[in-house]
Protein backbone atom coordinates (compact mmCIF):
# COMPACT_ATOMS: atom_id res chain seq x y z
CA UNK A 1 0.00 0.00 0.00
CA UNK A 2 1.40 3.52 -1.03
CA UNK A 3 1.04 6.26 1.02
CA UNK A 4 -0.16 9.39 -0.89
CA UNK A 5 -0.73 12.61 1.03
CA UNK A 6 -0.67 13.61 4.67
CA UNK A 7 -4.18 13.68 6.48
CA UNK A 8 -2.87 14.83 9.62
CA UNK A 9 -0.20 14.71 11.81
CA UNK A 10 0.23 14.18 15.61
CA UNK A 11 2.69 13.85 18.82
CA UNK A 12 3.36 10.41 18.46
CA UNK A 13 1.98 9.90 14.44
CA UNK A 14 1.72 10.97 10.85
CA UNK A 15 -1.42 9.52 8.92
CA UNK A 16 -1.42 8.99 5.20
CA UNK A 17 -4.27 8.98 2.49
CA UNK A 18 -3.79 5.70 0.56
CA UNK A 19 -4.96 5.03 -3.32
CA UNK A 20 -7.17 2.94 -1.85
CA UNK A 21 -10.19 6.11 -0.19
CA UNK A 22 -11.21 3.36 2.58
CA UNK A 23 -7.69 2.63 3.92
CA UNK A 24 -5.47 4.82 5.65
CA UNK A 25 -1.36 4.42 6.83
CA UNK A 26 0.03 5.36 10.28
CA UNK A 27 3.36 6.24 10.98
CA UNK A 28 4.80 5.80 14.20
CA UNK A 29 7.28 8.48 15.14
CA UNK A 30 9.91 8.40 17.77
CA UNK A 31 9.31 11.85 19.28
CA UNK A 32 7.74 11.67 23.22
CA UNK A 33 5.44 14.65 24.74
CA UNK A 34 4.17 14.67 27.73
CA UNK A 35 2.44 17.49 30.22
CA UNK A 36 -0.14 19.02 27.20
CA UNK A 37 3.32 19.13 24.94
CA UNK A 38 5.26 21.25 27.82
CA UNK A 39 7.69 18.36 27.69
CA UNK A 40 9.46 17.11 24.44
CA UNK A 41 12.09 14.59 23.16
CA UNK A 42 12.46 11.82 20.81
CA UNK A 43 14.38 8.16 21.77
CA UNK A 44 14.89 6.27 18.38
CA UNK A 45 13.29 3.10 18.29
CA UNK A 46 10.24 3.98 20.18
CA UNK A 47 7.97 4.49 16.93
CA UNK A 48 8.80 0.86 15.59
CA UNK A 49 7.78 -1.05 19.39
CA UNK A 50 4.97 0.86 19.57
CA UNK A 51 3.72 0.05 16.13
CA UNK A 52 4.79 -3.65 17.00
CA UNK A 53 3.22 -3.74 20.17
CA UNK A 54 -0.69 -2.11 18.69
CA UNK A 55 -0.32 -4.53 15.94
CA UNK A 56 0.08 -7.66 18.59
CA UNK A 57 -3.02 -5.94 20.66
CA UNK A 58 -5.27 -5.53 17.45
CA UNK A 59 -4.61 -8.55 16.38
CA UNK A 60 -5.62 -9.97 19.96
CA UNK A 61 -8.47 -7.64 20.09
CA UNK A 62 -10.47 -8.61 16.71
CA UNK A 63 -9.74 -12.59 17.58
CA UNK A 64 -11.65 -11.63 20.80
CA UNK A 65 -14.41 -10.17 18.49
CA UNK A 66 -13.33 -6.69 18.95
CA UNK A 67 -13.75 -4.31 15.55
CA UNK A 68 -10.65 -2.41 15.32
CA UNK A 69 -9.80 -0.28 12.62
CA UNK A 70 -6.60 -2.37 12.23
CA UNK A 71 -5.81 -3.78 9.02
CA UNK A 72 -2.05 -5.13 8.89
CA UNK A 73 1.68 -3.77 9.77
CA UNK A 74 3.70 -2.72 6.81
CA UNK A 75 6.74 -2.42 8.05
CA UNK A 76 8.66 -1.64 11.13
CA UNK A 77 7.04 1.81 11.12
CA UNK A 78 4.03 2.05 9.20
CA UNK A 79 0.50 0.15 10.26
CA UNK A 80 -2.47 0.13 7.43
CA UNK A 81 -5.67 0.48 8.70
CA UNK A 82 -9.64 1.49 8.20
CA UNK A 83 -10.73 5.07 7.58
CA UNK A 84 -13.14 6.20 10.29
CA UNK A 85 -14.36 9.72 11.85
CA UNK A 86 -12.95 10.15 14.67
CA UNK A 87 -15.43 10.57 17.87
CA UNK A 88 -13.85 13.73 19.66
CA UNK A 89 -13.38 11.48 23.32
CA UNK A 90 -10.36 10.28 24.76
CA UNK A 91 -11.61 7.67 27.01
CA UNK A 92 -9.87 7.09 30.01
CA UNK A 93 -10.22 3.79 31.98
CA UNK A 94 -8.29 3.15 35.37
CA UNK A 95 -8.11 0.18 37.64
CA UNK A 96 -5.69 1.47 40.20
CA UNK A 97 -5.12 4.70 41.00
CA UNK A 98 -2.01 7.30 39.73
CA UNK A 99 -1.18 10.39 37.99
CA UNK A 100 -4.22 12.93 37.72
CA UNK A 101 -6.12 10.84 39.37
CA UNK A 102 -4.09 10.83 42.52
CA UNK A 103 -3.40 14.64 42.59
CA UNK A 104 -6.77 16.21 41.92
CA UNK A 105 -9.18 13.71 44.36
CA UNK A 106 -6.43 12.65 46.76
CA UNK A 107 -6.48 9.00 46.18
CA UNK A 108 -3.49 7.07 47.11
CA UNK A 109 -1.56 6.47 44.96
CA UNK A 110 -1.63 2.76 44.01
CA UNK A 111 -4.76 2.18 45.69
CA UNK A 112 -6.74 -0.67 44.03
CA UNK A 113 -10.16 1.16 42.59
CA UNK A 114 -13.56 -0.58 43.52
CA UNK A 115 -14.75 -0.88 40.13
CA UNK A 116 -13.34 0.48 37.01
CA UNK A 117 -13.71 3.56 36.60
CA UNK A 118 -14.36 5.34 32.76
CA UNK A 119 -13.86 9.06 32.39
CA UNK A 120 -14.12 10.90 29.30
CA UNK A 121 -11.27 13.62 28.17
CA UNK A 122 -12.32 16.01 25.05
CA UNK A 123 -9.79 15.78 22.78
CA UNK A 124 -8.90 19.05 21.89
CA UNK A 125 -5.25 20.24 22.61
CA UNK A 126 -5.80 23.88 22.71
CA UNK A 127 -8.29 23.58 26.01
CA UNK A 128 -5.75 20.98 27.68
CA UNK A 129 -7.96 17.62 27.26
CA UNK A 130 -10.59 18.80 30.19
CA UNK A 131 -12.53 16.16 31.53
CA UNK A 132 -16.64 16.26 30.06
CA UNK A 133 -19.79 13.94 30.95
CA UNK A 134 -22.38 13.37 28.84
CA UNK A 135 -24.32 16.01 28.52
CA UNK A 136 -20.94 17.62 27.47
CA UNK A 137 -20.70 15.44 24.50
CA UNK A 138 -24.10 15.73 23.57
CA UNK A 139 -23.94 19.81 23.48
CA UNK A 140 -20.60 19.12 21.71
CA UNK A 141 -22.21 16.98 19.04
CA UNK A 142 -19.40 14.78 19.83
CA UNK A 143 -21.59 11.80 19.12
CA UNK A 144 -24.40 10.82 16.86
CA UNK A 145 -26.72 10.17 20.46
CA UNK A 146 -26.61 9.21 24.03
CA UNK A 147 -26.40 5.61 22.92
CA UNK A 148 -23.36 5.78 21.22
CA UNK A 149 -21.76 7.23 24.80
CA UNK A 150 -22.85 3.70 26.58
CA UNK A 151 -22.25 1.78 23.77
CA UNK A 152 -18.01 3.33 24.28
CA UNK A 153 -18.41 2.40 27.77
CA UNK A 154 -19.02 -0.73 27.64
CA UNK A 155 -16.74 -1.19 24.75
CA UNK A 156 -13.93 0.63 27.03
CA UNK A 157 -14.88 -1.91 29.98
CA UNK A 158 -14.92 -5.08 27.78
CA UNK A 159 -11.09 -3.90 26.42
CA UNK A 160 -10.07 -3.77 29.81
CA UNK A 161 -11.31 -6.92 31.12
CA UNK A 162 -9.88 -8.85 27.51
CA UNK A 163 -5.71 -6.61 28.17
CA UNK A 164 -5.86 -7.09 32.14
CA UNK A 165 -6.42 -10.58 31.27
CA UNK A 166 -3.79 -10.48 28.75
CA UNK A 167 -1.14 -8.58 30.32
CA UNK A 168 -1.92 -10.62 33.69
CA UNK A 169 -0.50 -13.56 31.84
CA UNK A 170 2.70 -11.73 31.47
CA UNK A 171 3.20 -10.63 34.58
CA UNK A 172 2.19 -6.82 34.04
CA UNK A 173 -0.62 -4.93 35.27
CA UNK A 174 -2.80 -2.69 33.39
CA UNK A 175 -2.86 0.76 35.79
CA UNK A 176 -4.94 2.81 33.17
CA UNK A 177 -4.74 3.44 29.77
CA UNK A 178 -6.70 5.90 27.22
CA UNK A 179 -8.73 4.77 24.01
CA UNK A 180 -9.72 6.54 20.77
CA UNK A 181 -13.04 5.85 19.07
CA UNK A 182 -14.53 6.39 15.54
CA UNK A 183 -16.95 5.51 13.21
CA UNK A 184 -16.86 3.67 10.27
CA UNK A 185 -18.27 3.99 6.65
CA UNK A 186 -21.16 2.39 8.11
CA UNK A 187 -21.41 4.15 10.98
CA UNK A 188 -20.54 1.24 13.30
CA UNK A 189 -18.24 2.05 16.46
CA UNK A 190 -14.38 0.95 16.23
CA UNK A 191 -11.51 1.09 18.57
CA UNK A 192 -8.79 2.89 16.46
CA UNK A 193 -5.67 5.08 17.40
CA UNK A 194 -3.32 2.67 19.08
CA UNK A 195 -2.54 0.76 21.94
CA UNK A 196 0.93 1.08 22.84
CA UNK A 197 2.75 1.84 26.44
CA UNK A 198 2.81 5.65 25.17
CA UNK A 199 -1.25 5.23 25.89
CA UNK A 200 -1.04 2.34 28.66
CA UNK A 201 0.34 2.84 32.27
CA UNK A 202 1.64 -1.06 32.48
CA UNK A 203 3.51 -2.02 36.00
CA UNK A 204 5.44 -4.94 36.53
CA UNK A 205 3.56 -6.73 38.75
CA UNK A 206 5.69 -8.27 41.00
CA UNK A 207 8.00 -5.13 41.22
CA UNK A 208 5.73 -2.47 39.89
CA UNK A 209 8.35 -1.16 38.19
CA UNK A 210 6.69 1.32 35.39
CA UNK A 211 7.30 0.01 31.60
CA UNK A 212 5.42 2.94 29.93
CA UNK A 213 5.80 6.49 29.38
CA UNK A 214 6.01 7.58 32.77
CA UNK A 215 9.58 6.77 32.55
CA UNK A 216 10.14 9.68 30.02
CA UNK A 217 7.21 11.81 32.43
CA UNK A 218 9.10 11.21 35.71
CA UNK A 219 12.31 11.59 34.25
CA UNK A 220 13.36 7.84 34.95
CA UNK A 221 15.18 7.32 31.63
CA UNK A 222 14.99 3.13 29.69
CA UNK A 223 12.35 4.36 27.75
CA UNK A 224 12.67 1.94 24.82
CA UNK A 225 14.11 -1.18 27.37
CA UNK A 226 11.16 -1.14 29.39
CA UNK A 227 9.14 -0.87 25.47
CA UNK A 228 11.04 -3.91 24.51
CA UNK A 229 10.41 -5.93 27.18
CA UNK A 230 6.88 -5.19 26.89
CA UNK A 231 6.76 -6.50 23.55
CA UNK A 232 8.90 -9.38 24.06
CA UNK A 233 6.22 -10.71 27.16
CA UNK A 234 3.46 -9.94 24.66
CA UNK A 235 5.08 -12.22 21.59
CA UNK A 236 6.44 -14.77 24.13
CA UNK A 237 2.89 -15.15 25.27
CA UNK A 238 2.07 -15.07 21.63
CA UNK A 239 4.59 -17.53 21.08
CA UNK A 240 6.79 -15.61 18.83
CA UNK A 241 9.83 -15.24 20.60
Amino acid sequence: MIKTTLLYEGKAKKVWNTQDPDLLVSEFKDSLTAFNGEKKSTEAGKGELNNKISTELFKYLNEKGISTHFVDMLDANHMLHRRAEVIMIEVIVRNIATGSLSRKLDIKEKTVLPFTLVEFDYKNDALGDPKINDQHCMILNLVKDEADLEYIRYMARRINNILSDFYAGVDIKVVDFKLEFGYDKNDNIILIDELSPDNFRLWDADTNEKLDKDRFRDGIGGLTDAYSLVLERIQSRQGKV
